[in-house]
């Protein structure tokens, strides 16, 4: 059964052009010039239930458009979309209940106040009954390990003790769906694999159905099976992890160990040399041309190891967001 569907979304808002001069700048209080920009552009796109999608694209190119949408924090332009029947922006109260939304550069709590006083505040606008409340909470607290913190005024915690604790703000109503919008960003390397342990524990025990947003691939890689990837406001890809690279990454990476002093000075004319580090190299190779390649150097040359792997991911996704940097927006005058 389907959590989430999505036809024909578009967002778009008019952008006042200021130009540069005081000549401009004194006109345009009589006469402004705008342009459309269309942050979301016609997307379609279905979730199941209990299914936990990775929604990637780089900045500006519509994913957090796109969650307040679905959370009804703002009307569409155009198209249709339900979650869990509901239509977001109609922004019925048997909605709220059933969804939550996380975004790591907002905060939900009040920062001069214990965390443990923001759940309270939260149960009563939920009306989550008081054993429910308090055998989630204790659930949750003990799940991210931050008991010892709930009377301690959030201002005074660390950025990843914050986001735990935004987390359990947010799951404390059992929401059916979670958006949750850059999780980790800026969290140091042990915070981020905390939270990865734990949305990945809570998704599995709850079938919780989550739209992820999240620059970092190594959230995406330990979470997700299916992505989506969203460019100028339209869906690129949507598929699994390991079809991003075949699809857009069309070369290899090929190392090579070599016999000691044998080490060739012509490695460019098998590809394009990554690293030298004798008696060790590593090669970019075009996928249809890698067993010629391999063929021709040892032939060539004494090797004493080879391997053959695809590119990182966080390589071809970076590539891809580059290229769609440079492409042109969908935009209109």
């Amino acid at each position: 059964m389907q959590a989430i569907q999505i036809k024909g979304l578009r967002k778009s808002y008019r952008v006042y052009q200021k130009q540069e001069g005081l000549f401009a700048s004194v006109r345009g209080l009589f006469h402004r010039e705008f342009r459309e920009v269309n942050a979301v552009d016609g997307i379609d796109l279905s979730v199941d239930q209990g299914e936990l999608v990775a929604f990637l694209g780089p900045n500006g190119a519509g994913k957090t458009t796109t969650l307040k949408l679905l959370s009804g924090v703002i009307y569409p332009s155009d198209g249709e979309a339900t979650v869990l029947g509901h239509v977001p922006w109609k922004r019925e109260n048997s909605y709220r209940r059933r969804f939550a939304l996380v975004m790591g550069q907002k905060n939900q709590l009040w920062w001069d106040l214990p965390a443990k006083e923001s759940f309270r505040l939260h149960q009563q606008i939920y009306q989550i009954p008081a054993d429910e409340f308090e055998r989630t909470s204790d659930e949750l607290t003990d799940l991210l390990d931050v008991r010892k913190l709930l009377q301690q005024p959030v201002r005074e915690l660390s950025l990843g003790e914050r986001m735990k604790m935004e987390l359990i703000a947010a799951l404390l109503h059992s929401p059916q769906v979670l958006f949750l919008d850059e999780p980790t960003i800026g969290l140091d390397v042990v915070a981020q694999h905390n939270i990865q342990q734990f949305l990945k524990h809570y998704q599995q025990q709850r079938q919780t159905t989550i739209l992820l947003t999240s620059h970092y691939m190594k959230d995406v890689a330990a979470l997700c099976k299916r992505v989506v990837i969203i460019t100028h406001g339209q869906i690129k890809y949507d598929g699994s992890l390991k079809g991003i690279v075949d699809q857009f990454s069309g070369h290899k990476v090929v190392s090579l160990a070599f016999a000691a002093d044998r080490m060739p000075e012509n490695l460019a004319m098998f590809g394009e040399v990554q690293s030298v580090d004798p008696p060790k190299a590593q090669l970019l190779i075009p996928r249809q041309n890698v067993a010629s390649a391999l063929a021709a150097i040892l032939d060539q040359c004494p090797v004493e190891d080879v391997s053959v792997e695809d590119p990182p991911l966080e390589s071809v996704i970076a590539n891809l967001f580059a290229q769609a940097d440079t492409s042109e927006p969908a935009v209109s005058a």
